[in-house]
Order: structure tokens, then C-alpha cells, then sequence
């Protein structure tokens, strides 16, 4: 039997229909003893740690079981009831990923609301309207920073009560409608009923909403995606069917099974990590350690020693930018480095590497593959990469250091992966096929057949299956829009051009709406050309410019690092002002080379011909990256509109 039909086949005890409290409850019956959670001391003033957990050692983890996860999840369920939640409320999360959002998460669902999301660095006005869309009725806030930000806007909302997960002080602790996560679980521990708590955990249905997340936002306001307990439930039950410990596997293909452990740090208020990194761990009895703060990841890896780990491309490109740094070192580490990354490539690029190269990668992996591994734990089996395009190149280095990413791919509206490549049969370049269960078909008409001549078909991805959300919150034009029904179904439309391959696998083009046009024209793709410089130690990052013009252009982040280091080896004289550094004619000229190194790789009217270099950094804090890591184009545009018109001023 091939991998294809065993996944299809497959069954076991994670796979089900229940309501997503029960997938919780039903996994804590089957590992009570199990590891479930680790959590590190030093960071929160937990409230939680007064009385329920012991709190841990300043920068070490702590571990609680799935019985001890459970007894939070109950008595917090409970608590939440008795301050009035009932079922179909809605709840408000406001927090970055942590333990207790996790155990929130599960409490609310059992509890029969529907968890609302709202990203940590929201401003008041985006949190009154993420509140105040959906008529939340409470929120569960991180801490009392964050708790203020919601009281600036309270009086545009209709919230029966604020929960905060860590200690209060001031006047927050004199009002009757603000409760810490302590109190909550005081009060759900007193009135505690199991067998009202099971009613509450088997009444939602698959069609009942399980939560509204709210799209990040790169253009437009937000749409609050509708997902129910079935949208998540099967979308579990599909990627355990891709990732579970199937017997058809051999004992060197990595599986996702109860002895997983993971680090989690991107948002929970995004469905990527809402579902890979938390639906899908706690339902296979895996543990998960929670990183709390993203300045710590690589003391986090080392001192969890985490199998497995998701997160989107611009965290794998910071990893291997700081693995490249450290081996830059000195002249000598530089070179091994490079020898060795390349050997690296060879190696993942081989069908059958032979004895020479497989004696060098041997070596490679003895000077500089172990000690990258070592830096992330030691233990590192598989890493999933979603939520954005990731660099072949960049792909095929981690495989052949022995860190394996499997690219993945999906939308908020289909909880979310559609498609992720399979451990057995990984094609680097690709968002691997769809996953069971999940229908693909193509809009041809939705793409230049000229521009991607491939074998296959190019075109608008449309998907259908019970992952799919049924639409927007209270916008029935959006939803109508988004969905293309005749007489083979309802299909959603993702808005992304894709090439599906006459394999089955998908590989991801771009944008329906970011693809430009030139003058000329000819329809460009920015994503691959982006990608390009994903492993360039010169450019740090690069944005594709050139719609309605007659050629592409680019606004590029320079590696300032880098660019100081090489211009202290060749004796040149910079000023310490970053503006200064990007406005240099010789620091221009070096750019340029990586440029036209880049250019080589494309089409002619793909090369970038003019650029200019801006000294910031994209970031979440300056809002050039949603929380999930992409692109503003808008924001950078606005941001940056001089360089842009002085790159086409002589057009």
C-alpha cells in the first residue's frame, strides 16, 4: 500500500467527531501521567501560581501533566460559568501564547463560548473593533498593561467582565467586573460538578461555532472568520492522518505522537499555530513548552530539547542569519561554514548522494550540522513551516543539516492547512499535495498562462472540504465573494496562484492581488523573487516594487552588520548613522552584486533594475509585518513612497 491510501485509511483514537473540549478531555484520559504543558518562571506574575502551580525557577521550565492541565481546564470552565458565560458567548483573548492561554482556550470551549481573538499588539482603536465586531461579552487579558488598553475603550463595548491572567494592583483590583485567573479557578474549583462540566463538553455540535479569528489584516479591516468545533476537529483528524504513527511508515520517518514536544511561540490568536501548534499537540498527548517572549527562542530550544516545532519562514531565515553570523567569526569558521553549507546542499539535492559525498557530508555534519542541531536541543525531528512562502534554497540547507522543514500550506478560513508535504515523500519547493479529505481544483482564469508556463495547471486555488469555514461574521457580501458554488459544490476561493503539479503536489506562485503588472504588460510574481534573498548574508530584506511600471524595482534592507564588517575588512570609512550607510554609493555598488547575483536566477523582465536600500528593519512593532510575519506592502509603500518615486523618476 502506498502512503496515499494508508493516510486515507488511516484510524485511530485521536481521530474523531467530537466537540474540541472532548478531543481535550479524551487525550488527558489516555496520558493522565504525560507531560501536557511546561512553563517558564521568571517571565509573568502568574496568578495561577499562588495557589494551583508552584512556580518555576527564574529562566527553567516547569512541567504539569494532563491531569494536572485538566483540573485547570475544569475548575476554570466552571469558573467561567459561574461569572456568567454561557453557551455561545463570546470571549475576547488578549494575550501573547502562553500556558494560560492555552488552558483558556480549552476552559471557554468546554464551557460552550466561542473564543474571539485579538493580537497582543493591537492598538485601542483595533481592540475596540476586534471587541466590539463580534459583541464580545468578557475578555481574558494577559496582564494589567494590557488590561488598561481595554479599559481606553470600554465604554464602546458591552463586557460583563475583564479576566487577567496575572496578579493586579491599583484600582484594577477594587472593581467588581475585573477578576485574575486565580479568582476564576477559586470559584470554578468551589462549584465544580463533573457531571454538568460533561454536558457542557459533548453539547456543541460540528456545525456550532468554536471561535471567530480575525484575518491579520494586510489590507482592509479584519473579517472575523467563522470556525466551528468541526472546522478544527477535522482539520486535526486530516493532518494526524499525514503526520500520525502510521504502520506503513518506516522507523525513520518522523510522526507526530505522544512523545512530541514542542515550543511554541507564534501568536495562538492566529489559526496557524491555533491548530498545529495546540489543537493537534494536546489532542496526540504531546507536551508543549511555551517560549513566552520571542528574544529567548534559542535558550528556549536548548533548554527544552523540543521534536518538533512550528512557524513561518522569517523565524527560519533570523535562525539561519544567526547560525551565519556565529561562524563568521574568524575567517577560518567562515569557510568551513560555507563548505559545509554547501556540501549541505548537495547532499539534500542528491537522489542517491554516493559514497564521496555522503563521506563529506559526514564531515560537514561532524564541524558544523551538530552543532546547529545541539543549538536548537539536539533532538530536533521535523519542523513545519507555514503562514508564507519559504525559500527553496534556504529549505533545502536545513534538510541537509539534518533539520528537515516540511512546507505547508493554508488559510485562516480553512483551519487552516490545505496542503503539507508528507514526511515519507518531501518535494523541497513545494506546499507538498492536500492533505484527506480535501478537494483542489483550479481557476485557470485567474492567471497569465503566458507568464507560468508549467506543466500542469496554473491558476487560483479553490478548496472544499470540512475544514472550510461557512463565511465572515455578519458580512454575507464578503462571504458570497469568497465562494464560487455550481454544481460540483461550494468552493473557496484563496486568492492565491498556484501551480498544481501533475503529482498532486502544489507549489505556491503568488498573490492573485500582489501579483504586478507592468506597463509593458508582462505580470510579475514578487514572492520568488523575495525568496531569492532569503540566505544572502548582504540583504536582510527585500520588497518587489514596479505595478504600472515598466520594470520591477525594490526597496531592500541591508544586513547593517554585515555591510559595517565587510567595510572594516576593505578599509572603507562608513559613518555609524544607518541612513548615512544606505545613502553610500559604495555600499550601493556592493548591494548591487547580490542583485545581479539574484537577477540571474529570473526572466529578464523579472530582474529587479533599479533599488533603493532603507535602513529599518520590516517589523511587527513599526506594523510593516502582520503578527504572522508578512509583508504590509501598503504600510512599506506609504512608508518609504520617495524611495519608491526616486527609483522611477528617470523612467
Amino acid at each position: 500500500m502506498n502512503w496515499r491510501d494508508a493516510e486515507r485509511e488511516y484510524d485511530d483514537e485521536v481521530i474523531g467527531t467530537t466537540s474540541l473540549g472532548r478531543l481535550f478531555e479524551d487525550a488527558a484520559e489516555r496520558h493522565p501521567n504525560r507531560p501536557a504543558q511546561r512553563y517558564k518562571g521568571g517571565v509573568y506574575d502568574r496568578s495561577l501560581t499562588n495557589d494551583v502551580l508552584a512556580a518555576a525557577p527564574a529562566g527553567e521550565y516547569r512541567a504539569i501533566s494532563y491531569t494536572d492541565m485538566r483540573d485547570i481546564v475544569r475548575s476554570l470552565a466552571a469558573g467561567f460559568r459561574d461569572l456568567g458565560i454561557e453557551t455561545g458567548d463570546r470571549v475576547g483573548m488578549f494575550s501573547s501564547t502562553r500556558m494560560e492561554w492555552a488552558q483558556c482556550d480549552f476552559a471557554l470551549l468546554s464551557a460552550g463560548a466561542v473564543v474571539t481573538t485579538v493580537y497582543k499588539s493591537s492598538s485601542p482603536e483595533q481592540i475596540r473593533y476586534l471587541l466590539d465586531d463580534p459583541d464580545a461579552d468578557a475578555v481574558v487579558v494577559e496582564n494589567e498593561t494590557l488590561l488598561e488598553r481595554v479599559l481606553e475603550v470600554e465604554d464602546h463595548l458591552d463586557l460583563e467582565c475583564i479576566v487577567s491572567m496575572d496578579e493586579l494592583s491599583g484600582e484594577a483590583v477594587e472593581r467588581d467586573d475585573v477578576y485574575t485567573l486565580n479568582a476564576v479557578y477559586a470559584r470554578g474549583k468551589d462549584v465544580f460538578d463533573l457531571e454538568t462540566y460533561q454536558t457542557w463538553v459533548d453539547e456543541p455540535e460540528q456545525d456550532d461555532l468554536a471561535s471567530l479569528i480575525y484575518t491579520s489584516g494586510t489590507t482592509g479591516q479584519p473579517k472575523g472568520v467563522q470556525l466551528t468545533h468541526g472546522n478544527f476537529r477535522s482539520n486535526v483528524n486530516q493532518i494526524r492522518k499525514r503526520y500520525g504513527p502510521r504502520s506503513d511508515k518506516s522507523a525513520d520517518v518522523a510522526v507526530i505522537d505522544e512523545r512530541a514536544q514542542t515550543v511554541s511561540f507564534l501568536p495562538l490568536a492566529h489559526v496557524f499555530e491555533r491548530t498545529a501548534g495546540h489543537f493537534l499537540m494536546f489532542a496526540s498527548g504531546a507536551c508543549v513548552a511555551y517560549a513566552e517572549s520571542p528574544d529567548t527562542l534559542k535558550d528556549d530550544f536548548g533548554a527544552v530539547g523540543p521534536s518538533t516545532a512550528t512557524s513561518v519562514p522569517r523565524v527560519y531565515e533570523k535562525i539561519y542569519d544567526a547560525i551565519r553570523e556565529q561562524a563568521s567569526e574568524s575567517p577560518v569558521k567562515e569557510r568551513i561554514f560555507n563548505w559545509a553549507t554547501d556540501v549541505g546542499v548537495d547532499y539534500a539535492s542528491a537522489d542517491d548522494p554516493g559514497p564521496v559525498l555522503s563521506a563529506k557530508h559526514a564531515i560537514a555534519d561532524r564541524l558544523v550540522f551538530s552543532q546547529v542541531k545541539a543549538a536548537l536541543g539536539g533532538n530536533i525531528e521535523l519542523l513545519i513551516s507555514g503562514g508564507g512562502s519559504l525559500s527553496a534554497d534556504l529549505c533545502r540547507l536545513y534538510h541537509g543539516m539534518g533539520l528537515p522543514i516540511y512546507e505547508g500550506y493554508g488559510l485562516t478560513e480553512t483551519a487552516p492547512v490545505v496542503s503539507v508535504n508528507p514526511p515519507e515523500a518531501p518535494i523541497i519547493g513545494t506546499i507538498g499535495p492536500a492533505l484527506p479529505d480535501v478537494e483542489l481544483r483550479i481557476d485557470e482564469s485567474a492567471a497569465d498562462q503566458d507568464v507560468f508556463d508549467d506543466p500542469g495547471e496554473v491558476g487560483e486555488l479553490l478548496v472544499q472540504g470540512p475544514n472550510v469555514t461557512e463565511g465572515y461574521w455578519e458580512k454575507p457580501a464578503a462571504t458570497e465573494r469568497a465562494f464560487l458554488e455550481d454544481d460540483d459544490g461550494r468552493w473557496f476561493r484563496t486568492g492565491d496562484i498556484v501551480h498544481l503539479r501533475p503529482d498532486g503536489y502544489l507549489e505556491f506562485r503568488e498573490r492573485v492581488k500582489q501579483i504586478l503588472v507592468l506597463s509593458t504588460g508582462k505580470n510579475v510574481a514578487p514572492a520568488p523573487i523575495e525568496d531569492a534573498f532569503a540566505a544572502s548574508e548582504i540583504v536582510e530584506q527585500a520588497m518587489v516594487v514596479g505595478d504600472g511600471e515598466k520594470f520591477i524595482g525594490a526597496l531592500i534592507v541591508p544586513n547593517l552588520d554585515h555591510i559595517r564588517d565587510w567595510a572594516e575588512r576593505e578599509g572603507i570609512d562608513l559613518s555609524d548613522d544607518s541612513e548615512a550607510i544606505c545613502a553610500d554609493d559604495r555600499v550601493y555598488d556592493y548591494v548591487r552584486k547580490e542583485v545581479d547575483r539574484v537577477n540571474e536566477n529570473f526572466e529578464r523582465h523579472e530582474t529587479i533594475k533599479q533599488f533603493r536600500l532603507v535602513p529599518v528593519e520590516f517589523t511587527e512593532d513599526n506594523e510593516m509585518l502582520t503578527p504572522t510575519m508578512k509583508k504590509k506592502r501598503r504600510v512599506i509603500l506609504e512608508r518609504f513612497e520617495d524611495r519608491v518615486e526616486d527609483i522611477y523618476a528617470d523612467a
